[in-house]
């Protein structure tokens, strides 16, 4: 069903790849429909589930077709950097809120979002941050990127602060953002193949000064046994953190100075992390110290240009 547009507000489609999450589609979805936002659209994919998921949408689909459009797709598991371009491709709003089958948005979220994308037409996309919870629901963290990450969300006030962030502190979890559809073209949407395919896209934004920050909880980001437990498999991590330095390299041509030289320091921290987690201290030892050494480096050109544009 193809969405209605208003002439007031721009029409949002709300990304959902679902894959394994009969206990929380469909709060994710309730949370959808029940967000006031006026002009929106679902468009949902089935990643090849082998719980009850696709059942529980479907059922979810039979009270509520009527209430809001509605673009469901059950298939054959493709991995979620292809599900996303497929959602994207599937889409027919001006505005893109990814979201994600455990989690659920707040209310308010979308309107403050696309308020953003409105007001600052240079950005591609605009991210909020999030609450976290436990797989009932129940409030962990007042928020996702400062208690669960760590992160200073003062860097995110300004460009240099947000490709510092991106390169260095990755903290953005759980559905917090919206993308300008247009932006995808830019950047050639999700890289497939990938599981680490968030901060590559983020990091082909980031380079471009793309994303813009709103420092409201839009979402709320669930903490279960799936999620949380990969983090601490040390094969798993290995190779999470083998993909995400073959990113980081990749993706350096990108930037310019500092950041350049940031994001090659990044790509010695993870290969220092690696290291460790197969036991090979010398290899932690010589990565350590490349890093050590380009974020001076790194550092140093920073206060150079910032020495610059004083004098001038």
């Amino acid at each position: 069903m193809t969405a209605p547009a208003t002439t007031s507000m721009p029409l949002v489609s709300v990304l959902v790849p679902a894959y394994n999450h009969e206990a929380f589609v469909r709060e994710c979805l309730d949370s959808i429909l029940a967000d006031h936002y006026p002009a929106k659209e679902i468009v949902i994919i089935d990643d090849g589930s082998t719980d009850g998921t696709a059942g529980c949408i479907e059922a979810w689909l039979a009270r509520h077709r009527d209430d809001i459009p509605v673009e469901y797709v059950s298939r054959e598991n493709k991995g979620i950097a292809a599900t996303l371009n497929e959602l994207a491709a599937r889409a027919h709003g001006e505005f893109l809120r990814i979201g994600a089958s455990d989690d659920f948005f707040l209310p308010g979220g979308s309107e403050t979002l696309v308020r953003y994308l409105m007001a600052h037409p240079g950005k591609g996309a605009a991210i909020g941050d999030c609450v976290v919870v436990d797989r009932d629901g129940r409030k962990l963290l007042d928020s996702g990127m400062s208690d669960l990450h760590g992160a200073d969300k003062r860097l995110y006030r300004t460009d240099e602060g947000i490709r510092r962030a991106v390169i260095s502190h990755w903290a953005i979890g759980g559905p917090v953002t919206m993308l300008r559809k247009g932006a995808l073209e830019t950047v050639a949407r999700w890289t497939e193949g990938l599981r680490i395919d968030d901060w590559d896209l983020f990091l082909r934004l980031a380079a471009r000064d793309a994303i813009g920050f709103v420092d409201e909880k839009v979402c709320a980001y669930r903490l279960h046994g799936a999620n949380f437990s990969k983090t601490r498999h040390t094969a798993t991590r290995i190779v999470n953190l083998t993909e995400a330095r073959e990113v980081a390299l990749r993706r350096v041509c990108m930037f310019a100075e500092p950041d350049r030289t940031l994001l090659r320091a990044e790509a010695c921290r993870i290969g220092a992390k690696i290291a460790y987690l197969q036991g090979r201290m010398g290899k932690v030892a010589v990565h350590m110290a490349a890093y050590v050494a380009l974020l001076a480096i790194s550092r140093l050109r920073v206060a150079h240009g910032r020495h610059r544009m004083g004098a001038a």
